[in-house]
């Protein structure tokens, strides 16, 4: 499989719309302060106290030159696999912009709605990209046969942002084939209990290219830090495309202490958590179903889609109490009536679900702020 660096002018399906570039930062930018934040989706009081104090420690060596083999190794026997399949980036994002550089592909295509980095980077590179939109009737659920045969680079995400849905692996891998890179974004799958559905440890699938994050669970959104699950080749074109020393001494502390058994077994717990969290929003939210409210389920991730009417406007006027969603509509395949939701705390879910039910009732702004006690980190 090449993997040099090109760009392929003469295939696309033709794309355009949605902005590519927003992300749930967005929503809190300037005065995230003074919200309860549930456009990000960063889990809530983390970092914690020990990740922070491995990080502060690595301070004392600021003077040097960041040296990553300890850090890919760590994630390597996480994953099972050679060293010379992981690749350490500045989070899952820098990953996507690699992935468009060194690979010589000529008709990419990515599965939404999704994550729309990949396609920004894609396009950024010169690649003309095509999409495959999955069906809210269909809940948003892969069909590998709508996948273009001739497509030689595929983007999903697993579980997927922003619909929640997880794909089986057995339908992701029935998208591989010699020929063609099968890129997965498993940037939230450390919050799915028992990972389960993960190709991060496969070595048997052609093509796969595995990314993940370490900044959603663990708040280090700042920080920047992720990594890449490939074929050797694939590995060493990506990691050719990369500056010098990609990845900061502290991010490599992070990400070493992030796949050590201590982060595991915390990060384990932390997506059953979440988990239960999330079924009792969803349960709040299906009371709102006389409002036209629906909620796209089963949902898998730290976050859940959610279609109300007139999303655009509600967006603003929950915005004017004290909430930020994170707006659906810049992600291909969504409209303007959709919204997403970060699974928070029972309170703060409780909190928020009775605000909305006030807005979608009166149809204005209570008019009185409320706060939740909720903040959270930027990132998607």
């Amino acid at each position: 499989m090449d993997v040099r660096c090109a760009v392929a002018p003469d295939v696309a399906d033709p794309v355009g719309g949605p902005d590519l570039r927003h992300h749930g930062d967005a929503e809190v930018r300037d005065d995230g302060e003074k919200l309860t934040d549930l456009a990000v989706n960063v889990r809530t009081g983390t970092p914690p106290s020990w990740l922070r104090e491995h990080i502060a420690g690595s301070l004392e060596g600021l003077a040097a030159y960041p040296d990553g083999r300890a850090a890919r190794a760590a994630v390597a026997a996480h994953h099972g696999v050679p060293v010379e399949r992981v690749l350490l980036t500045a989070g899952a994002a820098e990953a996507f912009v690699l992935l468009a550089r060194a690979l010589r592909v000529r008709r990419p295509v990515v599965v939404h709605p999704q994550f729309t980095e990949p396609e920004a980077a894609l396009e950024d590179a010169g690649h003309a990209v095509g999409r495959v939109l999955l069906r809210e009737e269909d809940g948003f659920r892969l069909d590998p046969a709508l996948v273009p045969h001739d497509a030689d680079l595929v983007v999903v995400g697993n579980p997927t942002n922003p619909t929640s849905v997880l794909h089986p692996a057995d339908a992701l891998t029935r998208l591989a084939r010699p020929g063609r890179f099968l890129v997965v974004d498993e940037a939230f799958m450390d919050a799915v209990p028992g990972e389960r559905e993960s190709l991060a440890g496969r070595t048997d699938v052609p093509g796969l290219v595995v990314l993940r994050s370490l900044t959603k669970t663990w708040g280090l959104a700042g920080l920047r830090v992720g990594y890449v699950v490939a074929e050797p080749e694939v590995v060493a074109a990506l990691e050719q495309a990369q500056p010098l020393w990609p990845v900061s001494s502290p991010a490599l502390v992070a990400a070493q202490a992030c796949v050590s058994a201590r982060g595991v077994a915390e990060a384990a717990d932390a997506a059953v958590a979440v988990a239960a969290d999330r079924e009792y929003l969803m349960g709040l939210l299906r009371g709102l179903a006389s409002h036209g409210v629906s909620v796209t389920g089963p949902a898998e991730g730290p976050f859940v889609l959610v279609r109300i009417p007139g999303a655009g406007s509600v967006r603003e006027r929950l915005r004017g109490i004290g909430f930020a969603v994170r707006r659906g509509d810049t992600f291909p395949g969504l409209g303007p009536d959709w919204v997403r939701l970060a699974v928070r705390d029972r309170a703060t879910s409780g909190c928020f679900v009775e605000a909305l039910r006030d807005v979608l009732a009166s149809g204005q702004g209570p008019g009185t702020v409320r706060r939740c006690g909720n903040s959270s980190p930027s990132g998607d």
